[in-house]
């Protein structure tokens, strides 16, 4: 009731993300849903309708992570002084956070069971289309037990996700922070080598399983990995390696942000240049993840461009459906750490503001670690959705 009452009055911001949320989980609930309706229309195809549910992860993915960040930026369930003497402590909070994510979770849910009902013609007794029903086994007894189940996935991991990450953690005897003190300069982060590795790995990954790799070995190639949507011929092992790429992308992503701070001052620094690497350095860790993981999904996108200029290869909806959530919950993700990263830092700049400093000061820096990021990430995106597409082209 008091995670009901708390949506109820946030601000109209707040409610657009979990609005997003929602929307997200009903895009994932309804491809599940469709991963299921192609086992019942298809029972001999057992392996295709697994490959179907499978490939469900990556939205499903993309989905939590969106509904871990909103969860830790909602200001509802945020720790405030006195607070826990009416015993809403840092535990309480946590739980809340966890029962607004379900909710938000659970009402894509049931948003995406009501538009697959639509659709099939369960609701209207006639299904919407010809292809619409054929794709969603229109006229067959549905589930309702395997259903509830696939739409429960999205809630239950949102929630459990976001329990995991904010839940309280115990500060060590002696740990406590001064806040006349300042903060000691944030510590590298280290995961660079690792996802440079990463990369590396995917690559050639990529290449070596490629049709072209194992003809010129002699072999026969490997097996075809039929996505839904039309989207077939690409070997296993390519995309096992294109998962690998993504995955270092996204480990690069605070150690490249982290250095791109060191870069910003390391040669005669002005006002605006410190304050923009400082920036940067402080916020590696809690932006660079989420921009390694927009630049694998553009990565993507700039090699799927690039493989449908060079031949034909239509995507089916579900395809498409399941892309545009990727793409859309990467992106909310990035601009939601943005804002957090603004949140915090708002005692800052009105600290420097009352102390004299010019309010275009703190434009220019944020317009200065803008630049810099794209001018490093850009150039490195467009690599490896080139060296990730070549494999690809067959």
């Amino acid at each position: 009731m008091l995670a009901l009452r708390l949506a109820r009055g946030s601000h109209p911001l707040v409610l657009l993300r979990r609005l997003t949320v929602a929307a997200a989980s009903a895009g994932v609930g309804f491809l599940l849903l469709s991963a299921m309706a192609h086992a019942l229309a298809h029972p001999g195809e057992s392996s295709a309708s697994l490959l179907r549910l499978l490939w469900c992860a990556v939205p499903l993915a993309a989905t939590v992570h969106l509904a871990v960040a909103v969860a830790r930026t909602d200001p509802g369930t945020r720790p405030r002084p006195g607070l826990s003497a009416i015993g809403l402590g840092p535990a309480r909070l946590t739980a809340i956070a966890a029962t607004t994510t379900a909710l938000s979770t659970a009402l894509g849910s049931m948003v995406a069971l009501l538009v697959f009902l639509h659709l099939r013609g369960d609701l209207t007794g006639l299904p919407f289309d010809d292809g619409a029903g054929r794709l969603l086994a229109a006229g067959m007894p549905l589930p309702v037990g395997a259903a509830l189940t696939l739409l429960a996935v999205v809630p239950v991991v949102s929630s459990a996700a976001a329990a995991l990450t904010l839940r309280p953690r115990r500060v060590r005897p002696g740990g406590e922070t001064d806040p006349d003190r300042p903060a000691a300069p944030a510590a590298a982060p280290t995961g660079l080598p690792w996802g440079v590795a990463l990369i590396a790995a995917g690559l050639a990954v990529e290449v070596y399983t490629s049709p072209e790799a194992t003809a010129a070995g002699g072999t026969a190639s490997a097996p075809p990995l039929v996505l839904p949507g039309h989207f077939d011929g690409s070997p296993a092992g390519v995309l096992a390696g294109w998962a690998l790429t993504a995955l270092g992308l996204a480990l690069t992503g605070p150690g490249l942000t982290y250095r791109c701070g060191r870069l910003l001052q390391g040669v005669r620094p002005g006002p605006t240049r410190l304050l923009a690497g400082r920036i940067l350095m402080e916020d590696a860790r809690r932006i660079g993840r989420p921009l390694g993981l927009v630049c694998a999904v553009a990565a993507g996108g700039v090699a799927a461009w690039s493989l449908h200029a060079a031949g034909p290869r239509p995507f089916g909806p579900l395809t498409a459906l399941g892309a545009a959530l990727v793409v859309i919950c990467t992106t909310a993700t990035l601009l939601t750490a943005a804002l957090e990263s603004r949140t915090t830092r708002a005692g800052t700049a009105e600290c420097l503001l009352e102390q004299g400093a010019p309010a275009g000061l703190l434009r220019s820096a944020a317009g200065l670690r803008a630049a810099v990021l794209l001018t490093v990430f850009a150039p490195l995106t467009w690599t490896v959705a080139m060296l990730a597409a070549v494999p690809l082209r067959h």
